[in-house]
């Protein structure tokens, strides 16, 4: 778990842009400054670039989001930290997000559409310590209904409009945070409920990675 506690200077400093920017949940700060985005990070050249707010790529042609992006996902869900709770994340990349929500959630299951991410990323967790995330390699798109309802579920990455099948999977009282974005705009989070009933909308004021359907075949 060692690795896993952030430079306490660096990540003040993080923690000071995330505030500027908007993200104030004590929760989400607390599981932010104690996780080094580093530890997710493969090339040792990237580390310096950890704890600044800028997109971070990883293997299969990927991107670790924007810190501020990662906080203002996580706020939108509005989860107190309960050990019964469970989240799915659409999207799980290098692990990093899972690792957060990790702390805060009961249990996470995490979907990614890559078999090398996923398998690196399970790695990555195990070895790290952190042992209530369960990963698959699937079209999270579509959802993981076997592992449903969930108390929250929340997209990783961009889509043009609010994948319907996830909204069944969500249990009453649950929020589902999705980022859309339209073409060459940048995205905002919508939050609904599990009737879709709209919650909240925020803008975002950045662009975000989009978010394919399918799995990959090759990577």
């Amino acid at each position: 778990m060692a690795e896993l506690i952030a430079d306490p200077f660096r990540a003040a400093r993080l923690l000071l842009t995330l505030r500027q920017e908007g993200v104030t949940d004590p929760d989400v700060l607390a599981a932010m400054e104690t996780i080094g985005r580093d530890a997710f990070v493969d090339d040792p050249a990237l580390s310096e670039l950890a704890f600044e707010d800028t997109f971070l790529p990883i293997p299969c042609g990927q991107v670790m989001l924007r810190p501020t992006a990662t906080g203002h996902l996580l706020q939108a869900l509005k989860l107190k930290p309960a050990r019964e709770a469970r989240c799915l994340l659409v999207g799980f990349g290098s692990g990093y997000m899972a690792a957060l929500l990790a702390q805060i959630a009961g249990h996470v299951c995490a979907t990614e559409r890559y078999r090398r991410l996923a398998e690196d990323g399970r790695s990555r967790l195990e070895r790290l310590g952190i042992e209530n995330v369960t990963v698959a390699q699937m079209d999270g798109l579509e959802g993981w209904a076997e592992q449903g309802p969930f108390d929250v579920i929340v997209l990783a990455g961009a889509v043009p409009e609010v994948p319907e099948a996830l909204i069944g999977q969500l249990s009453k009282g649950g929020v589902l945070a999705v980022p859309l974005q339209p073409e060459g705009g940048m995205a905002s989070i919508l939050c609904l409920d599990a009737t879709g009933a709209e919650i909240e909308r925020r803008d975002l004021f950045q662009w975000l990675p989009q978010l394919s359907e399918g799995i990959a075949q090759v990577l």
